[in-house]
């Protein structure tokens, strides 16, 4: 019986491989060769250096070190490491940005999760007393 690492990827799309259509997934997966469709899940895609990805991504985290062009919307946060470029919409919760990406495209920070609460009155607008 094997234990994986809560880092541990689960599934790889290797350099030089290339791929079509709809792919959901539990667990980890790094994509690090060229892919084309939709992409959805509730855990980690990471998106190696190298990668040159078109789609429509929906997943907890987004990890992107290669290429993205899509919109990308994440329930927990999306991280762009050099030399990431990605093209599109980002909708998430949190984002990290290092110095050296290349983002093009609009960013909408918002809990994205299911059942989401509303901005706490403290953080939103001030509240209007009548």
């Amino acid at each position: 019986m094997s234990v994986r690492a809560a880092g541990d990827v689960h599934t790889l799309l290797g350099k030089g491989s290339e791929f079509e259509g709809k792919l959901s997934f539990e667990g980890q997966v790094r994509i690090d060769g060229k892919y084309s469709g939709q992409i959805a899940t509730k855990d980690t895609l990471v998106i190696g250096e190298g990668a040159k990805v078109n789609a429509e991504i929906q997943a907890g985290t987004v990890i992107v070190n290669g290429q993205v062009e899509g919109n990308i919307k994440a329930t927990v946060m999306v991280e762009l490491h050099p030399p990431a470029r990605v093209k599109g919409s980002i909708e998430c919760p949190a984002i990290s940005i290092d110095k050296g990406v290349i983002f093009e495209g609009t960013c909408k920070m918002e809990n994205l999760s299911n059942g989401a609460s509303k901005v706490p009155p403290a953080l939103g607008a001030p509240a209007v007393a009548k």
